[in-house]
């Protein structure tokens, strides 16, 4: 994994005549966003990422200006998009091509692709993950939405990133596999990751985060922690009302 680092949001303005917003997500933090639909808890996690850009203000990672989704990855940021289908898979490709797709440069030995290397970068994931899927050559399709899913965060985990960060990462899966995946979240905190994880679930960030951060008309208006992380705050926080 990349060394542990700090995301640092200075004054940031995500909407012109929004307040702006200062956070600092530490290694090993689990910080939630939350917020009626439309509200710019989205807007704010693709500006982290780097595929949006403020109205003003700054995102940076251990001094480094992130500007672009290209300067994200470089720094250490990995994304984890919401709508898998239109913009996480590549449908006409196998599990394994989906896997690696981000990270060929990691598996060239003298110049040339090593699929052994390749095959074994995929097989440590499906099973930090326990991926079910028949072969690595079949196509991402034939996967369930929750085995395409973790397959997406395969793919971003292979990047060894300091800071991930997660849209709605447990829309649509079952059960079963939301587990799975809140034990993998926790297990990469432990491990002094940041991660940042948008949920339309207000229960998924109560059980997963160290705090949230509540949006309301594209700005922050609630930090949530300790004693407070309730549902009743959190909801009273997305419709301005106290609690």
């Amino acid at each position: 994994m990349a060394d542990r680092a700090t995301l640092s949001v200075r004054s940031l303005v995500i909407a012109p005549g929004a307040s702006p917003v200062t956070q600092a997500i530490a290694p090993g933090e689990i910080v939630g966003l939350a917020g009626l639909d439309g509200h710019g808890q989205e807007r704010f996690l693709k500006v982290l990422a780097g595929l949006e850009r403020p109205a003003a203000g700054d995102v940076t990672i251990e001094a480094r200006a992130i500007t672009s989704f290209r300067k994200a990855v470089a720094s250490g940021i990995a994304y984890l998009p919401r709508d898998r289908r239109s913009t996480g898979i590549f449908p006409t490709q196998s599990v394994l091509d989906n896997f690696a797709v981000s990270t060929l440069s990691r598996d060239m030995r003298f110049g040339l692709l090593s699929f052994a290397a390749r095959r074994r970068r995929y097989e440590a994931y499906r099973e930090k993950l326990s991926i079910v899927a028949p072969r690595p050559d079949a196509s991402i399709t034939t996967l369930s939405g929750g085995n395409q899913q973790k397959v997406l965060l395969a793919r971003a985990l292979a990047l060894e990133p300091a800071i991930l960060l997660l849209n709605d990462p447990t829309r649509g899966v079952d059960v079963a596999t939301r587990h799975v995946l809140y034990d993998v979240f926790r297990g990469l905190a432990a491990d002094g990751m940041a991660l940042v994880i948008l949920s339309s679930e207000i229960e998924e960030i109560l059980l997963l985060c160290h705090r949230v951060l509540v949006f309301r008309e594209q700005q922050v208006a609630a930090e949530i922690t300790g004693n407070e992380m309730k549902s009743d705050t959190v909801i009273a926080a997305m419709f301005g009302r106290a609690a």
